[in-house]
């Protein structure tokens, strides 16, 4: 199941939303600012950030900017409580599955969202014995 953390007027949020229901993949929304986030779901998602807090937290945003700190200088605790007073501070979307996290619309990475029995299933539907091979798979080996 992939949770979808949203926010209104948030047109990566809208683009997120269409995409997993274009591709049929069963999703929970949650809007960042009518579903109180709770204390180890923050937990949760600042511990599968890849490349450190700065994946999910938008440092540039005016709320974060009028804390006047550093995003390094803060404790987990801190940061957690900073998230659940100030959602607005989490970049959007954030999608989340049991083995991936994209956070933002890219057109590529969004499919990290697919499942990756269901990839398989898909690389290998279209071979060089298929008689669409010649238009749409070399598209994919190109």
């Amino acid at each position: 199941m992939i949770i979808l953390y949203t926010s209104p007027g948030c047109a990566s949020c809208r683009k997120a939303k269409q995409w997993l229901k274009d591709n049929q993949l069963p999703f929970v929304e949650k809007n960042i600012f009518t579903t109180m986030l709770k204390e180890d779901e923050i937990k949760y998602l600042l511990s599968r950030c890849e490349n450190g807090t700065e994946d999910i937290i938008s440092v540039r945003s005016k709320a974060f900017q009028q804390l006047d700190c550093d995003i390094d200088d803060l404790s987990v605790s801190r940061l957690v409580e900073i998230v659940k007073q100030s959602p607005s501070i989490l970049k959007r979307p954030i999608m989340i599955s049991e083995k991936n996290m994209v956070v933002g619309y890219d057109d590529d990475e969004i499919t990290a969202m697919v499942p990756q029995a269901l990839r398989k299933v898909v690389e290998n539907a279209c071979n060089e014995s298929c008689p669409n091979y010649p238009v749409c798979g070399k598209v994919r080996v190109s």
